[in-house]
């Protein structure tokens, strides 16, 4: 299963805790943004362009491996690596990264 795959799989259930959690929604809109910029998907048009998926996918994986190494457990509720993971699941979700949309500009 590839990383996004992955993540989508683990942490896109929990886009339904955007309804009643604010403070999450929040920070995941933020690690979007973070992971925008670290991607480099600027435009100059109120929406941004899709994240180019082996970009999003390597980065996926690098912060998956990293957590490993770690030991990281997913905690009940909300850290960091909660947030970018939801994050990363958001992005594929909104440009439909799983299903070969990779482009970049428009």
């Amino acid at each position: 299963m590839s990383p996004l795959a992955r993540v989508s799989e683990a942490y896109g259930p929990r886009f339904a805790e955007f309804a009643f959690e604010p403070a999450f929604t929040a920070a995941v809109d933020q690690h979007v943004s973070a992971l925008r910029d670290r991607l480099e998907v600027t435009g100059a048009d109120l929406e941004p362009p899709a994240p180019d998926a082996e970009l999003l996918s390597d980065y996926a994986l690098g912060f998956l491996d990293a957590l490993d190494e770690t030991g990281w457990r997913e905690p009940v509720g909300h850290d960091y690596a909660v947030c970018r993971l939801t994050a990363i699941s958001w992005l594929v979700k909104r440009h439909d990264l799983l299903n070969g949309n990779r482009s970049t500009t428009h």
